[in-house]
């Protein structure tokens, strides 16, 4: 069975990813900070692929480790080792989703207000931890002629106030995924817009939004940019919103 590992998995679009990639049979080593969260998560997650039908080989103790839950901090150079080599434990590395994110300012504020502390860990946490993720990850990935999925926002190529120190570290991430697609021909590279989602980030980001319960639930969205992994899309840029309507 393939092996993903996907940050940031406790809940949100992390969570509904690997609903989706459990159901469909893959091994999965999960990451957040919250270790109950996670654990909670993983049990759900592993529990819902095998009642139906898609966990696999459950001999001899393989359906226990089909997901496995690796709470820490992505910041943490020890803890991407250790997510590393829990995926090589699982069969290697198929996958690698970047989805663990962090704001700077919750909520967010303009960047006359942003602590300097906050853009340095947005940028920690959204471009210098999903860069040293694909380099401790990079030789599984080549062996399995892998992906990797970042997720972007829209606030890496739009200028939204208050969106700057989040907005700038998304922009980061956009640029280091495209130079990776030029420079690893043989994976698949995909930086992903998922758009505004009903989602806990999301509302500590803008907690006054009067059309939060319009926004789309991650259930939503994860099986479309799931289309990338279906089809064997070029690597490129991506939104949800286009990935939903077909294009």
């Amino acid at each position: 069975m393939p092996v993903a590992i996907i940050t940031g998995a406790s809940k949100g679009l992390g969570r509904a990813l690997a609903a989706e990639l459990a159901g469909r049979g893959w091994r999965l080593v999960l990451d957040a900070r919250d270790a109950e969260a996670l654990r909670s998560a993983a049990a759900a997650v592993e529990d819902a692929a095998v009642k139906s039908g898609a966990g696999g080989d459950t001999g001899a103790g393989a359906g226990a480790a089909a997901v496995r839950a690796v709470p820490g901090d992505v910041a943490d150079p020890a803890h991407r080792a250790e997510l590393v080599a829990a995926a090589q434990e699982l069969g290697g590395v198929d996958l690698l989703v970047n989805n663990a994110s962090a704001l700077g300012a919750e909520p967010l504020v303009t960047l006359a207000e942003l602590p300097v502390e906050g853009l340095q860990r947005a940028l920690e946490v959204n471009v210098t931890a999903p860069f040293a993720l694909v380099q401790a990850a990079l030789p599984a990935l080549r062996a399995a002629s892998g992906s990797v999925l970042n997720v972007s926002s829209d606030a890496a190529v739009e200028a939204y106030p208050e969106w700057g120190g989040y907005g700038a570290s998304k922009a980061a991430l956009d640029q280091l995924s495209a130079v990776l697609a030029v420079e690893e021909p043989g994976l698949r590279v995909w930086w992903v817009d998922p758009g505004d989602l009903r989602t806990e980030l999301y509302a500590a980001a803008v907690p006054d939004d009067p059309d939060f319960s319009e926004r789309a639930l991650p259930e939503e969205v994860a099986p479309a940019l799931l289309r990338l992994l279906d089809e064997k899309a070029a690597s490129g840029r991506y939104t949800a919103s286009g990935l939903r309507n077909g294009r």
